[in-house]
């Protein structure tokens, strides 16, 4: 397996670094942090444009028609500059929500297992399970647009309510929903969470949202979305565990690099900090840490094997954390003020190593596929997600 990148691959990635540079520069970031993190349209918008959310669609379908090594790279740029919003869900969303692909549409999704959801308040739709996204175009043509309520991306509403396949809601559904939520404090300041608390009364909204179901059925239906331990089952939630992946070693590059320059440039006793042994070790296992997970995060990107895609998430986590922390201390004193942007990197990269794929089941997943083989590998998580 060449886990080499193609030139035009180099040149995909250095385009997005290149477009991040000139529009979410750290002035951008600051000004994000200042807004509390909700979504600038006009930057999603070239987002859009760029043909981040819609990579992976057929070129038939106004994609680019590329495959999920590409969408990694891009995810890797988008982690290593902070950039905010539900990227990921938008990505997934590309084929299944009018304006998703062009950055018109900011998509949530409802993870399940207790996890908040980000960006709930402003968001356009939502990726709803239990379901299985197969490929981000398989709910092409599935009727979804905006004021539909609910409805199925690979099946449809049952008379009494049930969810077949991955859900989208949209419009008074949504608005339904959002109203039964809690807004939750946020560990990172550039997401808002909001935890899906009185289902009931969400439920009673989204049959209003949608008049041809009756409330009792959504009421199941809703409880089971937000407390299922199998939520996203799949390729979703495969695909949504790589991608967020990608935005952790995106972060733990990024934080190495701080730490480095800073080293070089950071003078005490007359001397360059980086020319200290115990700088110099905490560098050295920055990059320790960040290289094999490129290679596992890379390796999962051509397979899509749920268990290397479970090791790459394990592994970029932790590079993602505890390369923060280290560049942090490198930073020294300077490095906990808030006008230093070490912090946003450590409180993003906590949040993310929540979302959609655990440490604590990555290992899970990694001990079933290591022991005898009895059944299939288990459900990806069941856990819950941070929230400070």
């Amino acid at each position: 397996m060449d886990l080499q990148l193609s030139d035009d691959q180099r040149a995909l990635r250095s385009g997005m670094r290149d477009l991040l540079g000139a529009v979410f520069d750290r002035e951008a970031l600051r000004a994000a942090v200042e807004r509390g993190g909700t979504v600038d349209r006009g930057l999603w918008r070239e987002l859009g444009a760029a043909g981040l959310f819609a990579l992976r669609l057929p070129e038939e379908a106004g994609g680019v028609g590329l495959g999920l090594p590409e969408a990694v790279l891009l995810f890797e740029e988008a982690g290593r500059a902070l950039l905010p919003g539900p990227l990921v869900a938008t990505h997934l969303a590309a084929g299944a929500v009018e304006g998703a692909a062009e950055g018109e549409a900011v998509v949530t999704a409802l993870e399940g297992g207790g996890r908040p959801v980000a960006h709930l308040a402003e968001a356009d739709a939502m990726l709803a399970g239990p379901g299985v996204l197969t490929d981000p175009g398989a709910l092409m043509g599935s009727g979804v647009r905006a004021g539909s309520g609910v409805r199925a991306g690979s099946g449809a509403l049952t008379g009494s309510g049930a969810l077949t396949g991955s859900g989208v809601l949209t419009g008074e559904a949504l608005e339904g929903f959002v109203a039964g939520a809690g807004p939750v404090r946020s560990l990172d300041p550039l997401t808002p969470l909001h935890r899906a608390e009185g289902l009931a009364a969400a439920a009673m909204g989204l049959a209003r949202g949608s008049e041809a179901y009756q409330a009792e059925g959504l009421a199941g239906a809703a409880s089971g979305l937000a407390g299922g331990s199998e939520a996203y089952p799949g390729a979703l939630c495969r695909e949504g565990a790589l991608l967020t992946a990608a935005e952790q070693l995106g972060s733990a590059t990024r934080t190495t690099e701080m730490a480095v320059q800073h080293a070089r440039t950071r003078e005490q006793f007359g001397a360059p900090i980086g020319s200290f042994q115990a700088v110099k070790h905490l560098c050295a296992d920055m990059l320790a840490r960040t290289e094999p997970a490129r290679s596992a995060l890379y390796a999962a990107a051509l397979t899509a094997d749920p268990v290397e895609i479970a090791a790459a998430k394990l592994l970029a986590d932790e590079a993602a954390v505890r390369n923060a922390r280290d560049c942090l201390q490198i930073h020294g004193g300077m490095g906990f003020t808030w006008e230093a942007d070490v912090h946003l990197h450590l409180k993003r990269a906590w949040l993310r190593a929540s979302r959609w794929l655990t440490a604590a089941e990555s290992e899970e997943t990694l001990a079933a596929a290591l022991g005898p083989s009895s059944g299939p590998v288990p459900p990806l998580y069941s856990g819950s997600a941070a929230s400070g």
